[in-house]
Parts: C-alpha cells; sequence; structure tokens
C-alpha cells in the first residue's frame, strides 16, 4: 500500500472524537466532503483479510503469539495478531475446514473438515504431518487432549473417535448419539470428554474407562458447542434455540441460562480465569457473559454477518471472533458502545441518483428506501411499508415518482417531495426483479420470478395488463422510445415484445442458445438489441421480428448492451471484462475495452462519450475505425476491492466496515451502501487529486459540470 492513501484513509476513518482527526482532517485536500463516522473508538483493534470465504474457526496458539482460522475455502491460514500479517496458508484439505486448534505444546495444528478427514500440521513449516482417516460423514470439530497426546474429532456419523497424535491410528469410537455430533472438548484433566449433538444433548463420557456417559438435556433444539470451564467443574453449550447454558460437571443440572442472542449461537467459549462466557451468534454479534450470574456483560457488534466463532487469547486480554469472510479482534473490557451512524438496519442492496441529482436514493434488506441529499449527506426521509427486504429502487424520468420493488411481491410508488406513498402495486405472485418507467412516466412495467410482465397506471397504482408468455424468469426490461412497446429478456432465451395499449405479445424473438440478460431499443425505435450468456448480441427488426444480425466476439456472458444516440453503434459489457463497440450497419467491432472489472450498466451520453459506470469513454479520438483496443479503462471515480479509484490509480484505501455492497456516482461524488446499513457520501476535488497523485484533470478525471455538487 501507498503511505498517502493509507495515512489518508486511517485519518479519514478515524472516531469523529479523535484529536488527531479533528486536528489533521483537512490535510487531505482532495476530500471536498468527508463520509461521517462513528463517534468513538470500537473496541475491534484489527480485521484480517484473506480467506475468499466463511470464516468457520479460530484459534490462537498457547503462547499467544499466532492466530490460525479455519475457512469455507477449504484452507486454514495463521496470522500474527501483533501485525495482521499473514504467516502461512494450508491447504490439503478437499472440502469446506470447519475446525481448527493449536497442540499445547503449539508446534501441531489439527483441522477437521467437511471432505471426512482430519489432518495434523506442522506450525512452523505448514507442513501436512498426516491425514486421520475413518468417519464416514464431515468431521465438524476437532480438539487435542490436554498432554497433547490424543486428538477427539466428532462427526455427522453420530460418532466421536480418539486419535493418538503420534500415529495418527485410531483408538477408540464413543457412540451413543442419535444424530450427528458437532462439537466435542475434553476435561481440563483429559479424564472426560463432551460432545454436543443435532439430537439436543450435550454427553459427557470417561476417556479411560468405557463406562456409562451422563446425559445433559434442556435444550430445546439443535446444539452448536460445548466447552468445560478452566477447572473442569462446569460446562457451557450453545444452541440454535438462541440460548447457552451451564452445566454442573459432577451432577450433571443446568446451573444457569444465557438468555439475549436473537438468533442460533454458533460458538462458546470461557475466559481463561473462568469469569466470562463469550458467544458468537446468527444476530451478527459477539456476547460476553458473567459466569457467576449468568448475565450479559458486554455486546460486541462489527461483523456484516453471522458471527461462525469466538475465543479468547490465553491472556484473556483479546477476544478473536470470526465469520463474515474477517477475523476480528476486540478488547473486552471497553467493548461498549461506539456510537451511531443513522441509517438502514440491513444490508443496502442499491443506490441511486435522481435524474437532476439532487437526491439519492437507498434501498435496504431492512424493508426500506432512504432518500438522501448529495450535497449534506442527510437523510430527508425514510419510506417505509414493505413488509421484506427492498431490491430496486428507481425514480420516474422527471423525478417526481419513486418506484420501489421488494420481496413482499410488491411495488410501491412514492413521492419524493413528501415521502408519502402514492400507491401500493399488488399482483405478482413472487419478488419483483426489475421495474422500468415508460419515457412519460405514465406507466410503471414490472417483472418477477413468478414469469410475468405487469403494466400499472403510476398515477393510479392500478393493473393494466398482465403480460403472459415466458416460460421462465424475465431478467429485463425496456419500453420503446414512444412507449408503444415494451421488451422483456428472459432466461427461456427469448425476448417478447408487447403491445402496452392491448397487452398483446406481438413477436416472439427467438435465436439466442442462452438466457437473455439485457435488451434496449434504438433511439428511433427500430431496432431492438439483446445480450446473452450465449456470449453475443443480436440485432432485430420490432416490426417484423426477424434478425438483423449476431455480433460475436465476447468470451463470457454478456451482460449490457446499449445504443448511441445515432444508432450507428452498440456497446456491449461482458463477464470477460471487456467493453466492445460495434458498427451497426457493419455488424462488426470496431472498439474493445479492457475494464480490469464487471461492468453492468452502460449509456451513451453523447454519440462520442460512453458512461461504464467505471469510466467515460469518449470515442472522438478512434471514430469509426477497426481495430481500436484500449489497454485499460479510461478514468473515472469508483470504489472496488477495498480503494477507492481516481484516474486508475488507487487514491483511498477503504477499511473493511466502510467498503460497499452497493454504490452510485454523479460527477465527483461517491455514494456507496455498505451492508451494515450505514450509507456514506464522499466529495473529491479533480484539481487536488491531479496535484497529488500526478493526474491530469483536463484529459482524465471527470469534470463537474453547472455546478460544485459538493
Amino acid at each position: 500500500m501507498a503511505p498517502l492513501q493509507v495515512y489518508s484513509a486511517a485519518l479519514l476513518f478515524t472516531p469523529e472524537t479523535s484529536l488527531v482527526r479533528k486536528q489533521y482532517l483537512k490535510r487531505i485536500p482532495w476530500i471536498l466532503m468527508e463520509p461521517k463516522v462513528i463517534q468513538k473508538w470500537s473496541p475491534l483493534i484489527q480485521t484480517f483479510e484473506g480467506h475468499s470465504n466463511w470464516v468457520q474457526a479460530i484459534v490462537f496458539s498457547p503462547d499467544g503469539k499466532l492466530v490460525a482460522s479455519a475457512s469455507s475455502d477449504e484452507t486454514v491460514r495463521l496470522w500474527d495478531p501483533a501485525t495482521g500479517g499473514s504467516c502461512g496458508v494450508l491447504e490439503g484439505h478437499s472440502g469446506f475446514v470447519t475446525a481448527v486448534v493449536f497442540s499445547p505444546d503449539g508446534k501441531l495444528v489439527v483441522s477437521a473438515s467437511g471432505d471426512k478427514t482430519v489432518r495434523l500440521w506442522d506450525s512452523a513449516t505448514g507442513e501436512s504431518c498426516g491425514v486421520l482417516e475413518g468417519h464416514s460423514g464431515r468431521v465438524h470439530a476437532v480438539v487435542f487432549s490436554p498432554d497433547g497426546k490424543l486428538v477427539a474429532s466428532a462427526s455427522d456419523d453420530k460418532t466421536v473417535r480418539l486419535w493418538h497424535t503420534a500415529t495418527g491410528g485410531s483408538c477408540r469410537v464413543l457412540e451413543g448419539h442419535s444424530d450427528g455430533v458437532n462439537a466435542v472438548v475434553f476435561s481440563p484433566d483429559g479424564k472426560l470428554v463432551a460432545s454436543a449433538s443435532t439430537d439436543n444433548t450435550v454427553r459427557i463420557c470417561d476417556t479411560i474407562t468405557k463406562g456409562s456417559c451422563r446425559v445433559l438435556e434442556g435444550h430445546s433444539s439443535y446444539l452448536h458447542a460445548v466447552v468445560f470451564s478452566p477447572d473442569g467443574n462446569l460446562v457451557a453449550s450453545a444452541s440454535a434455540d438462541t440460548t447457552l447454558r451451564l452445566w454442573d460437571t459432577a451432577t450433571g443440572e443446568s446451573c444457569r441460562l444465557l438468555e439475549g442472542h436473537s438468533s442460533y449461537v454458533n460458538a462458546v467459549v470461557f475466559s481463561p480465569d473462568g469469569k466470562l462466557v463469550a458467544s458468537a451468534s446468527d444476530d451478527k454479534t459477539v456476547r460476553l457473559w458473567d459466569t457467576a450470574t449468568g448475565g450479559s456483560c458486554r455486546v460486541l457488534e462489527g461483523h456484516s454477518d453471522r458471527a461462525n466463532a469466538v475465543m479468547f487469547s490465553p491472556d484473556g486480554k483479546l477476544v478473536a471472533s470470526g465469520g463474515d469472510k474477517t477475523v476480528r479482534l476486540w478488547d473486552p473490557v471497553t467493548g461498549g458502545s461506539c456510537g451511531v451512524l443513522k441509517g438502514h438496519s440491513g444490508w443496502v442492496s442499491a443506490v441511486v441518483f435522481s435524474p437532476d441529482g439532487k437526491l439519492v436514493a437507498s434501498a435496504s434488506g431492512d424493508n426500506t428506501v432512504r432518500l438522501w441529499d448529495p450535497a449534506t449527506a442527510e437523510s430527508c426521509g425514510v419510506l417505509e411499508g414493505h413488509s421484506d427486504g427492498v431490491s430496486v429502487v428507481v425514480f420516474s424520468p422527471d423525478g417526481k415518482q419513486v418506484a420501489s420493488a421488494s420481496g413482499d411481491n410488491t411495488l410501491r410508488l412514492w413521492n419524493p417531495a413528501t415521502g408519502g406513498l402514492s400507491g401500493v402495486l399488488e399482483g405478482h405472485s413472487t419478488w419483483v426483479r426489475a421495474v422500468v418507467f415508460s419515457p412519460d412516466g405514465k406507466l410503471v412495467t414490472s417483472v418477477s420470478g413468478d414469469k410475468t410482465v405487469r403494466l400499472w397506471d403510476s398515477a393510479t397504482g392500478r393493473s393494466c395488463r398482465d403480460l403472459k408468455g415466458h416460460s421462465h424468469w424475465v431478467s429485463a426490461l425496456a419500453f420503446s422510445p414512444d412507449g408503444m412497446l415494451v421488451a422483456s429478456a428472459s432466461d427461456d432465451t427469448t425476448v417478447r415484445l408487447w403491445d402496452t395499449a392491448t397487452g398483446e405479445s406481438c413477436r416472439v424473438l427467438e435465436g439466442h442458445s442462452g438466457w437473455v440478460s439485457a435488451v434496449v431499443f434504438s433511439p428511433d425505435g427500430k431496432l431492438v438489441a439483446s445480450a446473452s450468456n450465449d456470449q453475443t448480441v443480436r440485432l432485430w427488426d420490432p416490426a417484423t421480428g426477424g434478425s438483423c444480425g449476431v455480433l460475436e466476439g465476447h468470451s463470457s456472458d454478456v451482460n449490457a448492451v446499449v445504443f448511441s444516440p445515432d444508432r450507428k453503434l452498440v456497446a456491449s459489457a461482458s463477464a470477460d471484462q471487456t467493453v466492445r463497440i460495434w458498427d451497426v450497419t457493419q455488424k462488426t467491432a470496431i472498439g474493445e475495452i479492457h475494464t480490469g472489472g464487471h461492468i453492468e450498466d452502460l449509456a451513451f451520453s453523447d454519440v462520442t462519450e460512453l458512461d461504464t459506470g467505471r469510466g467515460m469513454l469518449t470515442l472522438t479520438s478512434h471514430p469509426y475505425r477497426s481495430n481500436t483496443t484500449w489497454d485499460v479503462l479510461p478514468p473515472s471515480l469508483h470504489a472496488t476491492d477495498g480503494w477507492v479509484i481516481w484516474d486508475r490509480k488507487k487514491v483511498l484505501f477503504l477499511p473493511w466496515d466502510y467498503r460497499p455492497s452497493s454504490s452510485a456516482v454523479k460527477d465527483n461524488i461517491l455514494v456507496m451502501g455498505h451492508q451494515s446499513g450505514h450509507v456514506s457520501f464522499m466529495c473529491f476535488d479533480p484539481a487536488a487529486l491531479a496535484l497529488h497523485f500526478s493526474l491530469s484533470p483536463t484529459q482524465h478525471s471527470p469534470v463537474v459540470r453547472g455546478k460544485n455538487w459538493c
């Protein structure tokens, strides 16, 4: 990472009350509007990034100098908790890695996997020391005995197996559970093994004798985890019934019921002194509990999805948790409130600017749409009414209406000036996937997983037409310029043209061999272009339904297609990370742009400029010249892969919590929606960026037209 970008990020995303931030923030002259951040320091200390899938388990080495994490990406990673750096990747499993633990002397690591095996590793070299085979189902948990001479593993095959560490041989099979075993642990003296099962019970067995096992019953749903207290006198269990229970090891009686989580509890652990219990849950939180009273002491919030694992450091001064592809370190003493950023309480799925750029609308999994003033980054209103997550939001052409689509199978029309509800459009029998206003704004059309297209009167909210004919999901819609036709693109490999006045199907455009992902009319309405995962773009005559040509050249799915205003060019974007420019008359590619990323939307602003969402491509320097290739996409403002990009250069590092789940750009304003529900606004100064990053504002950088939007 470059020092300037990291230094700027450190200042920008430091809490508002930080004295360093207050004193030095204005020394970032190229940021005209900074995002709102938390008010106080979080108990979060570090975030480790590297896994490409869920983190299922984490553990500290006995000396606290290493952290091991197990992931669904089939790897185990070793980390230095002091620096956050990666110390190695342990590869070999062929399925999800579900558990990982260090040996008592820290020299070995053992991991369990969905591939039905247990693996031993050398923690110093990362080399495999052995594969323990014998289970007939996925292995959920693994643990060393206190003396390191035994390994215990728990499996879907309803058994716990004990293995000799030195030889890798199986020495005992513990049977008795009536369903899969999810967790296993040794008592501190190594004489007992406790196992937790999907049969809702904990079983405690003697590792030396083959006598009967004690069965702990009380949970009302399956158990995810079990652990002994450091003195061995207590057992803690975590369950899908959203509770934890503390049990007396000697008697098997339930001592405490720990309630507070709002979803499944996935993991539980005692602090080294036994005074605290930490739990991780599907409700995205880690909770700390007082062992003596059963009361909740702290709620550690920050994960963007379920928390799967939790662990104390050997000295009890740190708590590590994992879940959303990250490992997070917390200070258990200071885990209080970190301040509140007002916004959504769920994942932000879409953000969009109004036609005049004066409003931003954001859609969220919290069932709401929020309106924002991009000039001040303040919320202008909350549009409430949906009973499920909102996935689509769009402004009418005049900006006087907002339409939202939800998993509750409805569309809602809103007045953005007042925040009032204009209408509830009901009729679809499953989730609504896309919404489009007609060119004059008088009609709204929607598509759903129910394979239908519906036309609605935007003034009254009444259903005008129910367009049926597709045999699979409809994924895209487009009105003709005069609003007399609607084109629908479907996973059934066809495009259908519909008469908006009668609702009749006029044409079925057949020819693609894969699902059709995008469709658009030419500006004069005399051509239709469709894009498909068969790697082609097809041109059609809407009057006859006949094919006018096939544009071939992409090497992967084509996601977007658009005509130039003069209809002489077609631009297409593909998953092969290219945008191609085609001559409509010749049906040949005249240019190819390597985007370096995924492009989903294309729009010509005039005959010479193509907006890709990641940059404005100026075509005047290569007018209608064939075989033109640009090495990279021309510059723009956007956020990707943990960075804000301007003029193809990384200008600002984004910490994990500030990385977008959706984003929108208007000139030099970047709006980002986050998994946490927050919406961030940032405004950049092109001239200052050019000065600090050696860019050319006149040649490359987007220019604010008309006014300074910041």
